[in-house]
C-alpha cells in the first residue's frame, strides 16, 4: 500500500519539555493504524501537530504526496484530514444537525434550508447508529451519544485522513461493534484511519499496524499481527525510570519515602461507588505518608478524588477521617475536615488568576484575616508573605496577579492556600502537568517535607517515575476497578503498567462499568 501521510523528524518543544523527538511516521493508503504509549508519550502532540493546533518546529510532512504544512486546523481540514478529539468540540446550544453540517450549511438563495439540512443530517446519524432527532439541541445528550455524534461530524465531508483519539472511552459494548463497523467501512472505501486507543484488545481487533511511541520519540512500527500485548506494554515501558530519577536527583534532594513514618489513619475509604460506576474501591491513607494512585486515562482516577471531596456526587460509600466518620455532601464538608483537593486544572479550578497571589492564598479563611467581620489587609498581606516565603514562591510581590506567575510558583500558591487553611490532608491530582523538571524537583521535595511534618497525602499522576520517586504506596486503577497496591520495596513499572491495562486486556474488557 503506498503511504498517504509521511512524517519525518518531526520535532515539537513546549517550555522545559520535548514533547516529540525526531518522530517518523508513515501510513498507508487504506489502513488501519493504532498509536500507542504511555500517558505523556506524544500521541497527542503528534496528533495536534498533524492537525494544525500546534506547529512542529523541526521535521517534514507529506500528505497524498506533496508537501504538507498546516498553519491551523482549518488548513488540516481542507487538505481532508478529520479528527476526533478526547475533548468534545461541539456547540451545546445548537441542534444535532447545525453541529454536523456547521461547516458547509445547506442553503437555498442564501437562506438556510431546513429540510435538506434535518434529511442530510438524519442520514449521518443512521449511519453511526444513532437514533435521534437532528432537531435535538446537544446539550441534551448523554457523553456517549456525543461521541458517536463526533464521529458522524468527521464522516459528514468527504476526506482522506480520519483520526480517532480514545474513540471507545465512553461507548457501550453496542455502540463499540457499530464504532468498528463504521471504521472498517471507512477503510473498504479506501480511507486511512489512525487510530489512538489504550485498550489494546481493540488493536487487535480492528488494527492493521501499530506505532509504539515512548517519551515523544517512535520505537516501533510492525504489523499486528507480527505482536503481542505483552510485547506491546513491555515497548511502552522501556527503561525510562532510572533516567528520570537520575534527572530529577540531579535538580533536588529528595528524602527517602517512609522515612517520617505512618503515624495514624488520617483518611479511610470503605466501598466508595463513584457516579455512574458499578466498581466499588476501598482503600486507607495514613499520617505522613504519600500514597500514590496510577491508571490510565479514563481509569477512574481524578473521579475517585472528586467523589471523596465533594465536588461530584458518589452512589455509595462511606469516609472516615482520623476514624470517625465523615458527611462531604459538598467541597466545603472536606474542607472543614481538612481534607483538600488540588484539581488537574489549576487554572481554573485552582486560582483567581487575576487576584492578586495575597488574595488567592489567605481565601479560604478569611475570618483568620479578619476582624469584626471586617477584612484587615495588613494581616492578610502579613499571612500571604510568611507561606509565600516559606514555600519558596518566587514573585515580585503578594500583589502580583496569579496570572503572572509560573506553572510551578501557580501551584505552590493552591498549596500555601490550603496549608492556611490547616488542610492535614492533602490530594493532588497531576501535581506537576505542565511544570519544568526544574520546578518538579521543588514541588516534590515540598511534598516529601509536608509527609515529613505528618500530613497525609494522596497523589494522582499519569507520571510513574514520579508516583515512583514520591510514594510509600502505589494503588493502580483499570477501568475503575482497584487491581493492585504495591508497596515501595516492590515497584516495578513494567508490572505497574500491566496492572493498569489487565482489565482492557481481560475478556470481559467491553464489559460496561
Amino acid at each position: 500500500m503506498e503511504p498517504i501521510l509521511e512524517l519525518r523528524g518531526i520535532v515539537k518543544r513546549f517550555p522545559g519539555v520535548t514533547a516529540l523527538d525526531g518522530v517518523d511516521l508513515s501510513i498507508a493508503d487504506g489502513e488501519i493504524h493504532a498509536l500507542v504509549g504511555q500517558n505523556g508519550a506524544g500521541k497527542s502532540a503528534l496528533i495536534k501537530v498533524l492537525c494544525g493546533v500546534h506547529p512542529a518546529d523541526e521535521g517534514q510532512m507529506r500528505f497524498q504526496g506533496v508537501p504538507y504544512l498546516p498553519r491551523t486546523p482549518l488548513d488540516a481540514l481542507r487538505a481532508g484530514i478529520r479528527v476526533v478529539y478526547q475533548e468534545f468540540n461541539l456547540l451545546p446550544y445548537l441542534t444535532v444537525a447545525e453541529n454536523l453540517l456547521f461547516e458547509k450549511l445547506p442553503n437555498r438563495y442564501g437562506i438556510l434550508d431546513r429540510e435538506a439540512l434535518q434529511r442530510r443530517a438524519a442520514e449521518l446519524l443512521k449511519k453511526v447508529g444513532l437514533n435521534i432527532d437532528p432537531a435535538t439541541r446537544v446539550e441534551r445528550l448523554g457523553i456517549a451519544q456525543r461521541q458517536l455524534l463526533e464521529i458522524a461530524k468527521a464522516l459528514s465531508s468527504t476526506g482522506r485522513l480520519l483520526v480517532l483519539d480514545e474513540p471507545t472511552a465512553t461507548l457501550t459494548p453496542r455502540e463499540v461493534v457499530r464504532l468498528f463497523e463504521i471504521v472498517r467501512a471507512a477503510r473498504a472505501s479506501g480511507l486511512a484511519v489512525i487510530y489512538v486507543s489504550h485498550h489494546l484488545q481493540e488493536i487487535f481487533d480492528l488494527c492493521d499496524r501499530v506505532t509504539v511511541l515512548r517519551n515523544g520519540r517512535r520505537i516501533e512500527t510492525f504489523s499486528v499481527k507480527a505482536t503481542d500485548a505483552p510485547e506491546l506494554v513491555r515497548l511502552m515501558v522501556g527503561r525510562r525510570l532510572e533516567a528520570a530519577t537520575q534527572e530529577i536527583g540531579a535538580a533536588a534532594e529528595i528524602s527517602t519515602p517512609g522515612s517520617a513514618g505512618a503515624y495514624a489513619p488520617a483518611l479511610r475509604i470503605e466501598k466508595l461507588r463513584v457516579r455512574n460506576s458499578t466498581r466499588e474501591i476501598s482503600f486507607s491513607l495514613n499520617f505522613g505518608e504519600i500514597v500514590g494512585i496510577a491508571g490510565l486515562v479514563g481509569s477512574g482516577r481524578t473521579e475517585i478524588l472528586r467523589a471523596i471531596f465533594g465536588a461530584d456526587r458518589r452512589d455509595a460509600g462511606e469516609i472516615y477521617v482520623r476514624g470517625r466518620r465523615a458527611q462531604f455532601r459538598m467541597p466545603v464538608d472536606a474542607v472543614r475536615n481538612g481534607v483538600c483537593l488540588l484539581t488537574e486544572n489549576r487554572k481554573d479550578e485552582g486560582l483567581l488568576l487575576g487576584m492578586p497571589v495575597r488574595v488567592n492564598i489567605t481565601l479560604t479563611d478569611l475570618a483568620r484575616v479578619s476582624r469584626l467581620g471586617l477584612l484587615q489587609r495588613q494581616r492578610e498581606r502579613a499571612t500571604a508573605l510568611r507561606w509565600t516565603h516559606d514555600l519558596d514562591v518566587r514573585l515580585r510581590s503578594t500583589e502580583q496577579t496569579a496570572r503572572e506567575l509560573s506553572g510551578g510558583n501557580q501551584q505552590k500558591v493552591i498549596i500555601a492556600k490550603w496549608l492556611f487553611r490547616d488542610a492535614s490532608v492533602l490530594m493532588l491530582d497531576e501535581p506537576t502537568r505542565g511544570i519544568d523538571v526544574g520546578a518538579k524537583a521543588e514541588i516534590y521535595t515540598l511534598l516529601r517535607r509536608l509527609s515529613s511534618d505528618g500530613k497525609a497525602l494522596l497523589v494522582v499522576s499519569s507520571e510513574l517515575p514520579e508516583l515512583m520517586i514520591l510514594c510509600d504506596r502505589i494503588l493502580v486503577l483499570s477501568r475503575g476497578r482497584l487491581v493492585g497496591e504495591i508497596s515501595r520495596h516492590e515497584f516495578d513499572e513494567e508490572r505497574i503498567l500491566s496492572l493498569a491495562y489487565s482489565e482492557y486486556l481481560a475478556g470481559n474488557h467491553r464489559s460496561v462499568e
